[in-house]
């Protein structure tokens, strides 16, 4: 199945750039454009496509505001945040604004086009020189963010033994192969394990899973 990707940047080269990219790997496909967040915002609904690439910094509505009123549409598109700036603020308000992942703009073709269908799997997605900051950013904010309410901790204790395993091992980084390896279980297990902690904690994807389980505190950064 071909992926259709919506570019949203308000420079034209990096657009036009980005779609000859993508339109020369195989299985993906440029449905459209779009200048700032509040275009992208409509052709995500007119288009619908699978995976949105998502500049930050753009004028009338920045990429942040456009993803939360995408996700927040309940639409199937994934976002997936490409930017100059790798810095802390960026990388979390991104994944808390319900982004499927989050790459540099010095990314390789390669990356841009495994980081698409990583996201467009469902899987979550960060560049690694932003992971450290990630774990940083929540260690910062561990004693000032508002704790969280009696729902989430009602929602962890709806999860068995094995899926907070799983939802913890999410959190630190692991992907669906080495969480198997890691439990000694089938890889096919470990997706259904994951879509039934999708559907009791009524989250989108594996990288707000992760959020959600430093959020609640079930994991702490080191």
């Amino acid at each position: 199945m071909t992926i259709r990707v919506l570019i949203v940047d308000d420079q034209m080269m990096v657009r036009e750039g980005f779609s000859v990219l993508l339109n020369a790997m195989d299985g993906i496909e440029v449905a459209g454009e779009a200048v700032n967040g509040r275009e992208a915002i409509a052709q995500v609904a007119a288009l619908k496509p699978d995976v949105v690439l998502m500049d930050i910094r753009m004028p009338e509505m920045n990429g942040l505001e456009a993803t939360r009123e995408i996700v927040a549409a309940d639409t199937d598109a994934k976002v997936l945040v490409l930017t100059t700036f790798d810095l802390d603020e960026y990388v979390y308000q991104a994944l808390r604004a319900g982004a499927s992942g989050f790459l540099l703009k010095d990314a390789s073709a390669r990356q841009l086009a495994d980081g698409v269908r990583v996201v467009a799997a469902g899987e979550a997605l960060l560049a690694p020189s932003v992971t450290k900051r990630l774990i940083t950013e929540f260690s910062k904010l561990s004693d000032t963010r508002p704790q969280v309410g009696s729902a989430g901790v009602t929602e962890l204790t709806e999860l068995t033994e094995r899926e907070t395993e799983v939802l913890v091992l999410i959190a630190q980084g692991l992907s669906n192969a080495e969480i198997a390896d890691r439990l000694i279980i089938a890889e096919s297990t470990i997706k259904t394990h994951v879509s039934r902690i999708l559907v009791k904690l009524g989250l989108r994807d594996r990288t707000q899973a992760a959020v959600f389980a430093y959020e609640t505190r079930l994991v702490t950064p080191a």
